[in-house]
């Protein structure tokens, strides 16, 4: 199995940062099936492509195959697997780039959080239902694929083609974000996976898809075909998406993929409280400019072009997909040249001094700041409170403590989140950069409240002087 990883960023030579693989040596490592061997095939200052070659020991396949595989016997002489890109090769993608998947390089952090041309070659690729469904899948992220079918044998036209593709992909993307797309989809193609599956697949999913896939139109096949067609964790997974995504005017079937009508009457979903109360806060305020960081697919920007009162709406994040969505979610296309003034859409990153983030009335951070390392909030304050100083800064966050009251719920409640604080946390940290930067600070919570526990999530309202 054969992947190739190539970019034109200058200069290339990076890239061996980025996968903290040096380009000079080749490097191998033992996996449960084989062998995964990442070397380089040109490194200079214009390009640079790393390759992963992944070789499949026969004999310990065959030893790891159940008798609960159709033909069992069979297909232990009989498969594609030694040749065809399938789970095995995301199992070891996964292990030889853990690293770059987490979007960490100290030499490098800055280009480790931006968006680069990347182009990933996959020569031989399971693909069911057709290049059309590659199209599907990866295009939405951004990406301009070229899926070619491989024909069964070239001698015979008759046969037509075979279930297998020939993939490339080409964008500008964070390589962490590349990565994790290509470790969710590579068995979402395939439609089977290698190993035995159990709840910890969904945690699996929603932290490689952190960012992109609750928004992906294809969210619901991608986590039927990831999920194997296990029905109750296919349920579990899109259940929690949709919480991520905001989305919840349908449901779908995990298995037909079907949209079904939801009940007349339903609880208000968090996220769509979060987004009245943060609203509901910013009319107190009264801001003329605001400036959402970290905006994601554009949900709370929507609402905010509601808002007569505000002359300038802008949103920032770091993903170039997320910002792609929400154009299309803004329709910022065809808007007048009035209103396209009144709209903005950058690239960029809360921890990096930028003069784009100034002049707001107010700064909105909605369920952001628990996804960065607890080492990295020093530099989101000297960005947000002592050089962009909006007049007033809206910060929302999960209350760690309310935790308790989700059934199932081991750990923190999303994959990506670096930490999660109580209301005592929240408390001394919204003080502490209050004091030192020339803000008060009032914190309040949102959602139901428990009596011992308190609201789901908190707020804290910053204001400058």
């Amino acid at each position: 199995m054969f992947l190739t990883l190539t970019t034109t960023h200058r200069p290339a030579t990076d890239l061996g940062f980025l996968l903290h693989k040096h380009p000079d040596r080749v490097q191998q490592f033992a996996q449960s099936t084989g062998t995964a061997t990442v070397f380089y095939p040109e490194a200079s200052e214009e390009r640079c492509t790393a390759a992963l070659l992944l070789e499949i020991d026969a004999v310990r396949l065959a030893r790891s195959a159940g008798r609960g595989v159709p033909d069992f016997s069979l297909a232990q002489y009989v498969n594609d697997r030694s040749y065809a890109a399938s789970s095995l090769l995301g199992v070891a993608l996964a292990d030889v780039f853990s690293t770059a998947r987490s979007g960490r390089c100290r030499s490098r952090q800055e280009l480790a959080d931006s968006a680069i041309p990347l182009q990933l070659e996959l020569p031989v690729l399971p693909c069911r239902g057709g290049p059309g469904v590659a199209h599907r899948i990866f295009e939405p992220l951004g990406w301009q694929v070229e899926a070619t079918s491989i024909p069964l044998d070239r001698r015979f036209d008759g046969w037509g083609e075979s279930r297998y593709v020939r993939l490339s992909l080409s964008g500008t993307l964070r390589l962490a974000d590349a990565l994790n797309q290509l470790y969710v989809l590579l068995p979402v193609l395939d439609e089977a996976k290698h190993y035995w599956q159990g709840p910890d697949e969904v945690e699996k999913l929603l932290r490689s898809g952190a960012g992109w896939l609750a928004g992906h139109p294809e969210r619901a096949m991608i986590t039927r075909r990831y999920l194997g067609r296990h029905d109750a964790l296919t349920r579990v997974a899109l259940s929690r998406l949709a919480e991520l995504d905001g989305d919840h005017e349908e449901s779908v079937d995990p298995v037909g993929e079907e949209e079904v009508a939801q009940p007349a009457e339903r609880r208000q979903p968090l996220n769509e409280q979060r987004h009245d109360a943060l609203l509901a806060a910013l009319r107190r305020i009264g801001p003329d400019s605001v400036i959402d960081l970290g905006c994601g697919s554009g949900q709370f920007l929507a609402r905010l072009i509601k808002e007569p009162g505000l002359t300038k709406i802008t949103g920032m994040d770091v993903s170039i997909r997320s910002l792609q969505a929400a154009a299309r979610r803004l329709r910022l296309d065809p808007l007048n040249e009035r209103q396209a003034a009144r709209i903005d859409l950058f690239q960029g990153s809360l921890t990096y001094e930028d003069a784009r983030l100034s002049g707001y009335s107010a700064a909105v951070l909605m369920e952001v700041i628990e996804h960065l390392d607890p080492s990295r909030l020093g530099a989101l304050e000297r960005v947000v409170f002592a050089a962009a100083r909006p007049a007033a800064v809206l910060v929302s966050t999960p209350n760690a403590e309310y935790n308790a009251n989700y059934e199932g719920l081991s750990g923190m409640r999303h994959p990506d989140h670096r930490f999660e604080w109580s209301r005592a946390d929240l408390a001394a940290w919204a003080q502490r950069v209050a004091g030192e930067h020339g803000y008060s600070v009032e914190l309040t919570g949102i959602g139901e409240e428990d009596p011992e526990h308190g609201t789901p999530t908190q707020l804290a309202v910053f204001h400058r002087g």
